[in-house]
C-alpha cells in the first residue's frame, strides 16, 4: 500500500469516528434535555410522590376555597433557551430550580391571589460550566437569586372543575427577573389531583426586557435573544 493511499485511509477513518462521536454527543444531549412541561407528565410525578398529601375526595370534603401553599421540592421553575455550540451543533439548554416557594389564594369564585418566588441560585442543567456562566452573566443569580410573579387581575374560575378535569387559564401579573420587573401574561393548564392543585405553563421571555446580556463562552457560538420561561407548581392545602 503506498504512503498516499495510508494517508487517505487515516484521514478517512479519523472523519468517520468524529462524524460518529458528534452523532453519540447529540443522542446523549438529547436524552438528557428534559420535556417540555406538560399537565400529563406533571400529574404522573406528583401520583408517584409518596410525600405528598392525598385525600379520598378533597373536593366533596372541602372544596377549593382557601389559600393554597406551593409544595417544594415538586414544583420547579425553569428555562428553555436554543443555542449553537461548537464542536456539538444546535441545542436547547434546560435549567430548573425546586427551590421554589408560594401562595396562591381561591374565593369559590375567582383566583385572587397568586404569590411565587423562585430562587435562582439553584438552577441546575446538564452543564455546571453553563451553570456557573449564569452566576456571573446574563440572569447573573449571584446578583439577582430570586425571580417573582405576583399576579394582578383576578382569574374567574365560576366553579370548581372535578378531579382530573383540565382547565385552561390565564395568569396575568407581574414577573421580576434580574431586578426587573415587567408585566406578563402566561398561559396555564391545571387539575386537581387528590388533595392537590397541580399547575403548569410557560411564556416567552425576551431578554433584553429585563436587562439580561447574552452571555459568553468558548464553546458557545450563538445563543437566542429570547427564551422560555417554564414552570410546574404542585400546591397543597396551607
Amino acid at each position: 500500500m503506498t504512503r498516499t493511499k495510508k494517508l487517505l485511509l487515516t484521514l478517512s477513518a479519523t472523519v468517520a469516528v468524529t462524524a460518529l462521536a458528534g452523532v453519540a454527543v447529540l443522542a446523549v444531549m438529547a436524552m438528557r434535555t428534559p420535556t417540555t412541561v406538560s399537565l400529563t407528565d406533571a400529574v404522573a410525578s406528583t401520583q408517584a410522590s409518596a410525600s405528598l398529601p392525598t385525600s379520598a375526595s378533597p373536593a366533596a370534603s372541602s372544596g377549593l376555597t382557601g389559600t393554597w401553599k406551593v409544595v417544594t421540592g415538586s414544583s420547579f421553575v425553569g428555562y428553555r433557551v436554543k443555542e449553537e455550540l461548537a464542536r456539538v451543533g444546535a441545542n436547547t439548554a434546560v435549567g430548573r430550580t425546586t427551590a421554589v416557594t408560594g401562595t396562591l389564594a381561591y374565593d369559590g369564585s375567582k383566583i385572587t391571589t397568586v404569590e411565587v418566588q423562585a430562587d435562582l441560585s439553584q438552577l441546575t442543567s446538564d452543564s455546571s460550566m453553563r451553570d456557573n456562566v449564569l452566576r456571573r452573566q446574563a440572569i447573573e443569580t449571584s446578583s439577582y437569586p430570586t425571580a417573582t410573579f405576583a399576579l394582578t387581575q383576578p382569574i374567574p374560575i365560576a366553579s370548581p372543575p372535578a378531579p382530573g378535569v383540565a382547565v385552561d387559564v390565564t395568569a396575568v401579573g407581574n414577573l421580576t427577573l434580574h431586578g426587573q420587573t415587567r408585566p406578563v401574561s402566561i398561559p396555564l393548564q391545571g387539575t386537581l389531583i387528590d388533595s392537590n392543585v397541580v399547575i403548569v405553563g410557560s411564556t416567552t421571555v425576551v431578554f433584553a426586557d429585563y436587562g439580561i446580556r447574552q452571555p459568553t463562552a468558548q464553546s458557545v457560538l450563538t445563543i437566542e435573544d429570547r427564551g422560555t420561561l417554564e414552570l410546574q407548581l404542585v400546591f397543597a392545602r396551607a
